[in-house]
């Protein structure tokens, strides 16, 4: 019965919660319209969903999350930084193509969404087999160092978060 009422708990529960937090005001009425949208997005769109993603929230998706953030955080200030003390003709932008491991669309799209919500990053393009994404970096001195980088940092977790 639960899991036809509520086929995606978590997406329901992000659904809630984003809700909630736009609204800016915690009333019945807001909380009311948050629990029907995380219920009803999900049952509508859940035969878009034929295979679940099999997530694991645990210490690996937390530690995910903590360096997300801090990457984040430290890239908004380099950026800062290279925008105030740098000319255009002295950045060293580069596509990057960066192969993937992932197989699972949505382990892919959190990787893509990771790169793009880091400053100085942008996810473009992803293969038609779905083992490599395109990414344009602002300023890369070494772009093999850049996708080993981003390999080793982001990829190797969520490999754990989504097995």
């Amino acid at each position: 019965m639960t899991r036809r009422l509520l086929p995606h708990p978590a997406l329901s529960v992000l659904l809630v919660a984003v809700w909630m937090l736009l609204v800016n005001e915690l009333t019945f009425g807001a909380l009311f319209l948050a629990l029907a949208f995380g219920v009803l997005v999900p049952l509508v769109t859940s035969r878009f969903w034929p295979d679940r993603p099999r997530i694991r929230f645990g210490p690996d998706a937390a530690a995910y999350v903590a360096i997300v953030l801090f990457d984040i955080i430290v890239a908004n200030f380099q950026i800062a930084w290279i925008i105030l003390t740098r000319r255009n003709r002295d950045l060293r932008s580069h596509w990057l193509v960066i192969p993937t491991e992932l197989r699972s669309a949505e382990a892919i799209t959190v990787l893509a969404g990771t790169i793009s919500l880091t400053p100085g990053t942008v996810s473009s393009d992803i293969s038609s087999d779905g083992r490599a994404l395109l990414v344009h970096a602002l300023d890369v001195a070494d772009p093999v160092a850049e996708v080993a980088r981003i390999k080793q940092r982001y990829e190797t977790r969520l490999l754990k978060v989504f097995r």
